[in-house]
């Protein structure tokens, strides 16, 4: 008997002998150094590993596949501008080992359904285009061109373009998403959620309100120069670990950090550069100088606590905001004071659950520094009030004029390599008129400025099976989404699953009736078209676009690069139809960068530029001081605090990832800087809430979540007991995002709330 969908999806409940340890209190070091060659040597031969190390993020060479922290404009180190997790990204991406028809011919779609994400992952680089047909158990092989026309046949058979999804990766590069969205939009649909869906889409919604643009204001060097660097809601030392060496760059330069975060993490308590001989030595820099153990979605709270005692002292003795930026650039203060006033400071400071002492430092901290910068990730942004969580931070800024100066500004720091880049050239399911009107003028056909769908509302058009075609140009689909059984059904759905990858994952297990798998150049591989060598671009995590050129041969002569996978299915969908030269834009990609640069504001003299080795900065009118909001000004903003409490049984829960993860990928089984070896189902809880349950050290549980009178469960989890705030716990994803309801998200963004689950816990 064949698994369902929803069983493809869930990972599997494998006993593992659960090992822990004390948390350490240093990061990389020799440690990450040992723990990322182990990983390139095991997985890659050693010449590419040493190619690649020497390539990543230099000017030149290729963009890391993992974050997207930005590199430095000036010199770059000459023994490699790569961390722990970037070279295990690439071991991922460049392993030595290919998978095709003879692997599948091998295994089933069910049997594969039943190894662990790690184990799907590390079967092999995808080497040819394979084809699920309706009924069947196993992938076969297919020419391109049949699968480009059984794509376009699909899609032709719609009643409406609007039953089609096109999904979108962080991992995507500027010129291959441009021309996805154009082909999108062409053919007929705003159809385009992406993975900023999921993560900083209330980053973006809060910033475009409150400071007339959707992004960070900062640079690199602002890092450098800030007299205070507030890092909340945020794990560095696993997700961006090149952030360590800018953030004690601001420490050799007298300035303070302070870590806001549920969980004390290990980067930033302590960081051994493993580029400093001298630091190796004598066992690295202290990076955080208060570390504030906030209850999960207590941030609101804790600002606002921090708020009151600013406005007290600047009504005491003045001096303390910043008069002349607030009356010369911000609008509704006095509206924004009126609301504070009506909070309580002791109420605000117990909902935070931070002790005064602790809350004291921070405010002594705030109250005396001028160049303030606020970084922050999920912790803030997947929760129903995540928008709120920005523009609070937003607030504190404007109040000491922390905005558009040197050392200061906002730092949302994004997780995908070009997850900001896609956005600015157009992947947005709610694209402004703007834009749309330049792609009218252009290419000569009118876009729909019909909203499309997030990804929210893509799994519910797929379940109501409103949307028959369900395209994905990277990523992992099933494994990044909330809701995991609703959503699995929802793929089960579609007639037709088409996923965009460079290597296995769960999504191509989770089906339509028919599916399809694309295997891609990786960012490590050069990219040969008819003009020749090809290069890319991306933007970072500070608006910086770069070239990226692939070093290594391709591992297959049957992978395509993305931009000739959209090039070929927007050729074989829209045919004589189209207005565009598809094919023209595959053979050579200064093409499409020529088009960016007349639809997308800010690409002047884009191919030219580009050969700058360190890239080119786009406009940030938050930066100047220019902000495009409705007012002309910045405008505080006026939000609530959270209201909801926990039953007597219930714990707050946020999904987190390991330190043998990036994303939806699993590297390994261990964590190391938190303690745990050899499994992922381990759920963290306070020892006092432990004891208060009668449970002990390693204690198999179950988890479950109620919302809207649903009840969603998840099965052996190993309890251990962890410095987390009391009424809270964490689990790794995706192993939990079957308790994340697909209903609980952001307000405005629609974020899944992915860090704030009400579960109980089941003791078996």
């Amino acid at each position: 008997m064949s698994l369902s969908a929803e069983e493809k999806a869930l990972t599997p409940e494998e006993s593992k002998t659960l090992k822990t340890t004390k948390p350490p209190v240093n990061s990389v070091g020799f440690g990450g150094i040992v723990a990322a060659f182990k990983q390139t040597s095991k997985y890659m031969n050693l010449k590419d590993t040493f190619v690649l190390a020497r390539k990543m993020n230099q000017k030149g060479g290729f963009d890391c596949p993992g974050c997207a922290w930005p590199d430095p404009d000036d010199d770059r180190s000459s023994l490699g501008e790569f961390c722990e997790n970037g070279l295990k990204a690439i071991a991922e991406e460049a392993q030595n080992k290919t998978i095709g028809a003879d692997f599948f011919k091998k295994h089933s779609v069910d049997s594969l359904a039943t190894w662990s994400d790690f184990e799907i992952g590390k079967s092999g680089r995808l080497a040819e285009p394979m084809f699920l047909a309706e009924g069947a158990t196993h992938y076969q092989s297919i020419s391109w061109e049949d699968a480009f026309n059984k794509v376009g046949a699909h899609l032709n058979a719609l009643d409406s373009p609007d039953e089609a999804v096109f999904y979108t990766s962080g991992r995507t590069t500027n010129e291959a998403a441009f021309l996805y969205q154009l082909f999108v939009r062409e053919f007929g649909t705003s159809n385009l959620p992406d993975c900023s869906n999921m993560c900083h889409e209330a980053s973006g919604s809060a910033l475009s309100e409150t400071l007339g643009i959707g992004k960070g204001s900062v640079t690199l060097d602002d890092l450098y120069k800030a007299e205070l660097v507030l890092v909340v809601g945020q794990n560095p030392g696993t997700n961006h670990p090149r952030m360590l060496t800018a953030l004690e760059k601001c420490k050799n330069n007298r300035g303070k950090v302070v870590a806001i975060n549920p969980l004390p993490e290990a980067g930033l308590v302590r960081f051994t550069n493993p580029q400093n001989p001298i630091k190796l030595l004598t066992g690295g820099t202290q990076i955080a100088d208060v570390f504030v153990p906030i209850t999960i979605n207590g941030d609101v709270a804790f600002f606002k606590a921090i708020l009151l005692k600013l406005l007290q002292a600047e009504e005491s003795q003045g001096g303390v905001f910043d008069r002349e930026f607030i009356n010369e650039f911000t609008h509704g203060y006095d509206a924004f004071i009126a609301d504070l006033k009506t909070y309580n400071f002791e109420a605000c400071l117990a909902a935070s659950g931070v002790s005064l002492d602790i809350f004291n430092q921070v405010f002594d901290l705030v109250l005396n520094k001028k160049k303030i910068i606020i970084c922050w990730a999920m912790g803030l942004t997947q929760h129903e009030n995540a928008v709120d969580n920005i523009r609070e931070v937003v607030n504190l800024l404007l109040l000491k004029g922390s905005i558009g100066k040197e050392g200061a500004g906002t730092c949302p720091v994004r997780g995908h390599s070009n997850v900001q880049g896609d956005r600015t050239v157009g992947i947005f399911e709610a694209a402004p008129q703007a834009f749309l009107d330049k792609i009218e003028d252009k290419y000569g056909f009118k876009p729909s400025a019909k909203h499309g769908y997030s990804v929210i509302e893509a799994i519910k058009a797929m379940y109501e099976k409103k949307a028959k075609v369900f395209f994905g140009l990277g990523g992992n689909f099933i494994s990044a989404v909330p809701d995991t059984l609703y959503s699995a059904k929802a793929l089960e759905n579609c007639n037709l699953t088409v996923h965009v990858s460079t290597k296995l994952n769960r999504s191509h297990l989770v089906t339509g009736k028919e599916a399809l798998i694309f295997p891609c150049l990786g960012h490590t591989e050069k990219d040969y078209q008819k003009s020749g060598l090809q290069i890319q671009s991306v933007e970072n995590s500070m608006g910086v676009v770069s070239s990226t050129k692939g070093v290594l041969e391709p591992c297959s002569k049957d992978l395509l690069s993305e931009v000739a996978v959209v090039c070929g299915i927007a050729n074989a969908t829209l045919k004589e139809r189209s207005k565009i030269n598809w094919l023209a834009y595959k053979d050579d990609y200064t093409l499409v960068r020529n088009d960016i640069e007349e639809v997308v504001s800010g690409f002047d003299s884009y191919n030219k530029r580009l050969n700058n080795p360190s890239g080119f900065y786009l406009p940030n009118g938050a930066r100047v001081r220019k902000f495009n909001t409705s007012t002309g000004k910045a405008n505080f903003s006026i939000n609530k605090m959270p209201d909801w409490k926990l039953k007597h049984d219930e714990l707050v829960m946020m999904t987190i990832r390991s330190h043998d993860q990036f994303n939806t990928t699993i590297y390994g089984l261990d964590d190391r800087y938190r303690g745990v070896f050899n499994d992922r189902r381990v759920v963290f809880m306070n020892r006092e809430d432990m004891q208060e349950r009668g449970l002990t050290e390693h204690q198999v549980v179950n988890l479950k979540s109620e919302f809207n009178g649903i009840t969603r469960k998840v099965r052996s989890f190993k309890v251990v007991g962890y410095d987390i705030p009391k009424n809270c716990c964490a689990t790794y994803f995706p192993e939990t995002n079957v308790l994340v309801p697909l209903d609980s998200f952001a307000h405005t963004a629609k974020t899944p709330a992915s860090k704030s689950i009400r579960v109980t816990i089941e003791i078996l």
